[in-house]
């Protein structure tokens, strides 16, 4: 794997998409006001891949730091976070809830929230989730949680975005269906390598919806930990480079405020994690004549 610190996917001046190391000013961490980055030369995930110290090249927009071509699957944690669990009058889970979401869920981190007609039926239900998100960087198969940061690739942010209607009431069971609309999951604006981040149960992780702080946390409130993670979820299954694992949520959920505040068209959304950076979404609701249904 490239000894890369912020690895960043971006549209460079000549219109083309590159993989780079992101050169942010002193005392910046938040690679989202990256504008230039050294290009990463070969596959991401293989030891031959290099960062270069000579080829500088301009950010003209930052994409999700992984290519869905280079990510195997997306998994999801729910209810990880105790104060979560609590608002949401749920106990708290003896094991990891995991479900999954499409590939074609992820997205940039100032790419717009496509909300489908399917979504706006009804209008109330759509909401927020800032994510410590996880990515894998070597295989894997019942790895001790003693051993399991050593299979990181690096870290990022994510918002897994929810409609608690076809999450709960309409999907039979299923959490998939209310999360895995396209464009649903935006995260970047980096992978950050676990060299800048030791201990990436120690980090605070907020949400502001339109400037206002809805979520304001710290990953160290998960109930499992990422290590205990990665462990749990290679029990029996090999996890691959490229896997991504959404860790979930703190309190402060839409669906946890009395009354709730569901977001609506045009709010923006901006998921936080220290040393991470940003993401910045708007939602945007789809014309309802493109529904299918």
């Amino acid at each position: 794997m490239a000894s890369f610190s912020r690895l960043i996917r971006f549209i460079a001046a000549d219109n083309k998409m590159y993989y780079g190391d992101a050169i942010l000013p002193h005392g910046i961490t938040n690679a989202a006001y990256a504008t230039k980055a050294k290009l990463i030369e070969g596959d991401i995930f293989s030891s031959s891949a290099r960062v270069s110290e000579q080829k500088v090249l301009d950010v003209k927009k930052l994409l999700a730091p992984i290519d869905s071509r280079d990510v195997r699957t997306v998994r999801c944690l729910g209810l990880n976070y105790a104060a979560h669990a609590r608002e949401s009058s749920m106990p708290i889970p003896k094991f990891p809830i995991l479900f999954y979401k499409p590939v074609t869920s992820l997205s940039g981190p100032t790419d717009p929230i496509p909300i489908p007609a399917m979504a706006q039926d009804p209008v109330e239900g759509i909401d927020y989730e800032c994510e410590l998100v996880i990515v894998i960087g070597k295989p894997g198969r019942d790895i001790p949680e003693s051993k399991a940061l050593d299979y990181v690739f690096g870290y990022s942010v994510g918002n897994d975005m929810s409609h608690r209607e076809w999450q709960i009431k309409k999907g039979g069971g299923q959490w998939s269906l209310g999360k895995g609309f396209d464009g649903w999951a935006p995260f970047g604006p980096a992978v950050v390598s676990p060299k800048l981040i030791s201990n990436p149960n120690n980090l605070r992780i907020m949400t502001k919806v339109n400037g206002k702080t809805v979520q304001d946390s710290t990953t160290a409130d998960q109930i499992f930990g990422v290590a205990k993670t990665i462990s749990f979820l290679s029990q029996g299954t090999t996890l691959l480079p490229g896997d991504i694992i959404f860790t979930g949520t703190p309190q402060g959920v839409a669906m946890g405020l009395k009354p709730p505040v569901w977001l609506k068209d045009g709010d923006v959304v901006e998921v936080i994690l220290e040393n991470v950076g940003s993401c910045v979404n708007e939602v945007v609701f789809e014309p309802k004549d493109n529904a299918k249904l």
